[in-house]
């Protein structure tokens, strides 16, 4: 099909987001304006790609930064500024704080939690099973992994109820302060009675050896529990809605695997597109070339819905393979707890297809309600019956 080069300035967001659905207008613009020129209602114009190339592209390529945006008006949706932490960096800043923590993020070590996982899960459900329903976010999606943020960071869980409004908050830069404020004061109980949990590491790496700012170490800190937590936890709730809308049940034990991949894939998780990245230099996509000191927004979601990498783009298929999906990022960004978010989405899924493989909606899906005006797509409740 060939490329219009028409460079209309379309308004984003296209319109208000439904659900977990896709704004078709993605479909087209990927076809025709896969460079797309997008005005958002705050800090001006930039690029829209939309193709799974380009998205990679975008995402690894060296001469597109982060770091570029720091002190600009950048263009958002929301009024308020992104917080400033990993996600503002290039290497070799990020490089050094990932390193910090990317131990206690590997492969080998995460699986290593899986057993914790599955203790906390089995004991979420026993206590769900003593009734005939059940609201599998309040229920299981949120406890599963705010519990395992916290052992892992060593948070009290019983401030929950404190910080995860305060999470909300700090992730789509509406008020970071109060989560700041609280995790500044865990560092000071590090200081005076050092601890061998994740945060007591980073308190370490501060104090004894130099290699992290004070500020990064409170952003570095807020960050992992914030989005270790409040990801997971929507994607569970999206993924099980997900499964019993468009596949009329759970799928069986030996298909989560694939399946988690697949509700990666499918699955819109964020509300907006996120934060842009900025040219240093003119770097050539497929819809034409983006000019040094331009912004670019890279939309991961409709990547995922590319027909010349997924077959069929628009259908949930559980059993795709290969599936290159860029739903948990790519490149120096790529998420730093995918292990862990893997980890705590399989045991999640398995054990509930395990212990109530019935498991069916509680109510009507028009009578749902789902989150609004935050970073991330998901539900307020999902009453759920055996």
């Amino acid at each position: 099909m060939r490329v219009s080069t028409n460079r209309e300035v379309r308004s984003y967001p296209f319109t208000e987001y439904q659900r977990l659905e896709l704004d078709p207008v993605y479909d087209y613009i990927r076809e025709n304006e896969p460079l797309c020129r997008v005005r958002l209602p705050y800090g001006g114009e930039a690029w829209l790609v939309t193709r799974h190339d380009d998205v990679r592209t975008v995402l690894v390529d060296s001469r597109f930064s982060r770091a570029a945006g720091v002190g600009r008006d950048e263009p958002r949706v929301t009024p308020h500024v992104q917080p400033r932490g990993m996600l503002d960096m290039d290497p070799p800043d990020l490089t050094r704080l990932r390193k910090l923590v990317a131990g206690t993020f590997t492969a080998r070590r995460v699986e290593r939690l899986r057993t914790r996982a599955v203790t906390v899960t089995t004991d979420l459900i026993d206590r769900m099973v003593e009734h005939e329903s059940a609201d599998l976010v309040g229920d299981l999606a949120v406890p599963l992994p705010i519990t395992m943020i916290c052992e892992l960071l060593g948070v009290p869980v019983a401030d929950r109820p404190d910080f995860t409004g305060w999470a909300q908050t700090f992730l789509t830069g509406a008020d970071t302060e109060p989560l700041l404020a609280y995790m500044a004061g865990l560092v000071g109980q590090r200081r005076e009675r050092p601890t061998d949990d994740l945060l007591g590491a980073l308190v370490e790496a501060r104090d004894g050896y130099g290699k992290l700012t004070e500020h990064e170490l409170l952003f570095l800190a807020a960050g992992l529990l914030a989005a270790g937590f409040e990801t997971t936890a929507n994607q569970i709730g999206n993924s099980v809605y997900a499964m019993l809308t468009h596949l009329g049940g759970l799928v069986p034990p030996k298909l989560v695997p694939s399946a988690v991949e697949e509700l990666l894939r499918f699955l819109p998780l964020a509300a907006t597109v996120g934060t842009p990245r900025w040219a240093v230099e003119d770097v050539t996509l497929s819809g034409g070339t983006v000019r040094a000191g331009e912004a670019v927004f890279a939309d991961r979601s409709a990547a995922n819905r590319d027909p010349r990498v997924f077959r069929h783009p628009h259908r949930l298929d559980v059993t795709r393979s290969p599936n290159p999906h860029v739903g948990l990022g790519h490149g120096i960004h790529y998420c730093l707890g995918a292990q862990l978010a893997r980890l705590e989405l399989q045991v999640a899924l398995a054990t509930l297809s395990e212990r109530l493989p019935e498991l069916r909606l509680g109510a009507a899906q028009e009578s749902l309600t789902w989150r609004t005006g935050g970073a991330l797509r998901g539900l307020v409740a999902l009453p759920v019956a055996w």
